[in-house]
């Protein structure tokens, strides 16, 4: 089911950063973390391609999703 890549960039701090990572995990989706408090460098890429400065972001292949949008998580991962 989940052949592209996703990505979700985080905090720690953040409660819907837990719960889009409940939620991928919960539906089976692979997925790298990458927390922008400890990364500067993709901090700046985030910003740079997505003008977002808070997380949750999850990139699913090219998309990428503002916030913990479950309806876009699934139509962007064929999940019904």
């Amino acid at each position: 089911m989940n052949d592209v890549k996703v990505i979700i960039y985080t905090t720690p701090t953040c409660p819907w950063c837990r719960k889009a990572k409940a939620y991928l995990n919960e539906k089976g989706v692979n997925f790298k973390e990458i927390d922008v408090s400890k990364d500067q460098k993709a901090a700046e890429e985030l910003v740079r391609k997505t003008h977002q400065m808070g997380v949750p972001v999850i990139q699913i292949g090219n998309e990428y999703v503002i916030g913990f949008d479950k309806k876009r998580i699934d139509k962007l991962l064929g999940i019904n």
